[in-house]
C-alpha cells in the first residue's frame, strides 16, 4: 500500500506553532504529533527541517514536511526555494509541501514551473501542492504534483476576500470536479469543527487535514474569551 492510499479517508493533523508558544520547539510541536497519532491520526504535517526531523524520529506516521517563508507581498509561502527542498530532503523527507500558486519564486518560476523541475530532480519524491484556486490545482496536477490541498484559499493576495469563518468548501468542489477522479485532493484552510471534516470526505476529499483547532491550545483559547466577551458585551 502506497503513503498516498494509507492516508485515505483520514485525518493529517499539522503539528505546528506560532511564534511565542511555549510548543514552538522540535519536542513540543513532537509530542502534539505523537498525540494526533495515539487520537488515530493517519499523517502529520510539518513545518521546519530540526521539528520535521524530531517528529520523523518519534512517531510512525507519513510525515508532510515543508518550509515557511513571505512573498514580497507579505503572504505566506510554501517551500519556495530549491534550496529548502533540498534541506528536506536532506532529513530524509519523502513526501513534501510545495507552494503551488502562481507567484513567482526563485525570480523566474511559478508554483506549477517550479513542481515540475523538482519533480524533474526528484521523481521519487511525493510532492503535495498547495493551492489557493482550482486553476492552480490543475496546472499542478499537469505538472506532476501527487497531490493537492486547498490550504492556501484566502491567504493570497487574490483569495484574502473569502469567508475565512469556514471552509472553502466552493473550492473544494470545483478541484474535484476538475480533476481527474480519483486524483488526491485534500481538505486544508479552516476546517475547524469534525462535522466540517466529515462533510470534506463526504463531498470527495482523498483526506483532510486539520491544524489549528487541533494544536493551537493559545488560539483555541483565544476563541472561547472572544465568544464570551462578546456575550457580556452584548448582555450589559
Amino acid at each position: 500500500m502506497t503513503v498516498l492510499e494509507k492516508i485515505r479517508n483520514g485525518l493529517i493533523v499539522s503539528c505546528q506553532a506560532e511564534e511565542g508558544s511555549p510548543f514552538n520547539t522540535p519536542k513540543g510541536v513532537g509530542d502534539f504529533a505523537r498525540c494526533a497519532e495515539l487520537g488515530g491520526a493517519v499523517g502529520i504535517r510539518s513545518c521546519g527541517v530540526e521539528k520535521s526531523l524530531y517528529i520523523m524520529q518519534n512517531t510512525s506516521l507519513p510525515v508532510i514536511c515543508l518550509t515557511k517563508s513571505t512573498f514580497d507581498d507579505g503572504f505566506v509561502r510554501i517551500t519556495g526555494s530549491f534550496a529548502e527542498v533540498e534541506a528536506l530532503l536532506n532529513i530524509n523527507a519523502t513526501f513534501i509541501a510545495v507552494d503551488g500558486t502562481n507567484r513567482l519564486r526563485e525570480k523566474i518560476y511559478t508554483g506549477p514551473d517550479f513542481i515540475h523541475k523538482i519533480k524533474q530532480m526528484h521523481p521519487d519524491i511525493l510532492v503535495m501542492a498547495d493551492i489557493a484556486t482550482p486553476q492552480e490545482a490543475v496546472a499542478c496536477y499537469e505538472a506532476g504534483a501527487d497531490c493537492v490541498s486547498t490550504t492556501l484559499c484566502g491567504y493570497t493576495s487574490d483569495t484574502i476576500s473569502v469567508n475565512h469563518k469556514q471552509p472553502s468548501f466552493g473550492v473544494l468542489q470545483e478541484c474535484i470536479r476538475l480533476l481527474p477522479h480519483g486524483f488526491p485532493i485534500m481538505a486544508e484552510g479552516r476546517f475547524n469543527k469534525p462535522e466540517y471534516a466529515a462533510q470534506a470526505i463526504e463531498e470527495g476529499a482523498w483526506a483532510v487535514i486539520v491544524g489549528t483547532s487541533i494544536t493551537r491550545p493559545q488560539i483555541i483559547t483565544q476563541w472561547y474569551v472572544d465568544a464570551i466577551k462578546q456575550t457580556v458585551a452584548q448582555t450589559h
